[in-house]
């Protein structure tokens, strides 16, 4: 059957997605339910009609589901963060495991043991990074919060119910100083305008908060006075950067950063070791899921019994510096600030074993030849995009027992596992951690073996 637009019908919905839509079947008809949970019975309207699936809205609620819960976020839906405020966290998790099952079904692992999803239980306030884009409402005031689900409309908010809570208080006290000072908001049709983004970054061991303001120019109209009232309103802000993005484009951050006051970079404490952390470092949002995520596979790797740890895409260190181990580690990463932090936070914690380079993993090869190491693992934490298919033939060409891979993407990590299988590996179970509460999103762990 057929079914238009404004269309209304009853159905049952019977699973989620991991957009948080409720998903129903009407014979061979599949639509997806807006706020919908698996449980629900309801009254829906068809607000979008295509040939394979049909979008639809809630009218009438006829029978709630055990697994409902109330969102917590006034925004939820508008500001298009969240996907899971409105069902009970043990759904979440499930919905999160069977989407890494179907991942690596898809790839052609129908044999794949996917594992209950870990969790440090922790829904709210993980977050110790918030990136508010700038606005103007209607009366021209200065706003911020987050771009409303597929657009660049920004969505006003007064908190964030996943988000360090001090942040929010931090965002409003900038709109407040720029309707005083009167500064304008960059405008993305006409490229011109000050105000971009408001970047903080939190530690949640020492209580540092860096405060960067993105602006569409080289300065800041009294630049100390802001600096003063900043510091005064919170003395927790160590670090307050100023950095430059003059491009018309959608990327955060422009290259040219500028200490206004305080330290240069922040501090945190991960596994036991310090880390410095810029703006532009990468770092796992959620402290306590990072540790959860790395101690698990560490474990999964017998990490401490091997004599070199490669880390491949290694950022400033922070999971090979997480070993729980004295062997010796190289970690190579094509960013050279990154390599500069890396260093750093090894001799800052007195690794002297521990060795980062600027360059591509045929670098790490070289260096792998050359320490004549007898049981090297490597671990890789690519981007969401995966590994390149040159790479993965390059770790099976020169032997590597074990592969520790670590995914944000279930989807790339199962087509790049099926990868590693036809070249001679063999895959453990997948443990997915759920680094991201209340998103659509998961990560996972592979151990891959020759």
């Amino acid at each position: 059957m057929i079914y238009k637009k404004n269309q209304i019908l009853t159905v049952d919905i019977i699973d989620v997605n991991m957009m948080g839509f409720g998903v129903a079947k009407v014979d061979d008809a599949v639509f997806f339910v807006q706020n919908g949970v698996t449980g629900d019975r309801a009254s829906v309207r068809v607000i979008k009609a295509t040939k394979k699936y049909y979008v639809c809205r809630i009218e009438e609620l006829l029978s709630a589901s055990s697994a409902r819960t109330e969102p917590k976020c006034p925004v939820f839906r508008r500001c298009g963060g969240c996907a899971f405020q409105h069902v009970r966290y043990e759904l979440e998790l499930e919905t999160k495991r069977r989407f890494v099952e179907s991942c690596f079904k898809k790839a052609g692992i129908s044999n794949a043991v996917v594992r209950s999803v870990l969790s440090t239980g922790e829904v709210s306030g993980y977050r110790n990074k918030a990136q508010f884009p700038f606005a103007s409402d209607e009366k021209g005031n200065v706003i911020a919060g987050f771009f409303s689900s597929r657009s660049h409309k920004v969505c006003a908010v007064d908190r964030c119910d996943i988000q360090d809570q001090q942040f929010s208080q931090m965002m409003a006290f900038v709109c407040d100083y720029a309707n005083s000072k009167k500064l304008t908001v960059y405008n993305e049709e006409t490229g011109k305008g000050l105000l971009r983004h408001l970047f903080l970054r939190s530690g949640k061991s020492t209580g540092e908060v860096m405060l960067c303001l993105v602006v569409c120019g080289m300065s800041l109209p009294d630049e100390n006075g802001f600096v003063t009232a900043v510091t005064a309103a919170f003395p927790q802000i160590k670090s307050i950067v100023l950095n430059s993005n003059t491009k018309r484009t959608n990327v955060i951050l422009g290259e040219d950063l500028r200490v206004l006051w305080g330290k240069e970079k922040i501090v945190d404490i991960l596994c036991d070791r310090r880390l410095r952390l810029s703006p532009k470092s990468f770092y796992q949002v959620n402290h306590d899921g990072a540790e959860l995520l790395y101690r698990t596979g560490f474990e999964m790797a017998d990490a401490s019994q091997h004599d070199l740890v490669i880390d491949l895409y290694c950022g400033i260190g922070s999971i090979s510096l997480s070993l729980p181990t004295n062997s010796k580690i190289v970690g190579v990463e094509i960013i050279p600030d990154a390599v500069e932090d890396a260093n750093f936070n090894a001799a800052e914690n007195g690794l002297t074993s521990a060795r980062y380079f600027c360059g591509d993993a045929s670098d790490a090869f070289r260096i792998l030849s050359e320490t004549g190491a007898s049981n090297p693992l490597v671990i890789v934490d690519p981007p969401r995009k995966g590994l390149s298919e040159s790479l993965i033939a390059d770790i099976a060409s020169h032997k590597i027992p074990k592969v520790l891979y670590i995914s944000c993407g279930a989807d790339t990590l199962a087509r790049d596992v099926k990868r590693f299988l036809d070249l001679g590996y063999q895959m453990s179970y997948v443990q997915p951690v759920d680094m991201f509460p209340r998103t659509g999103h998961v990560e996972c762990s592979v151990l891959l073996c020759r």
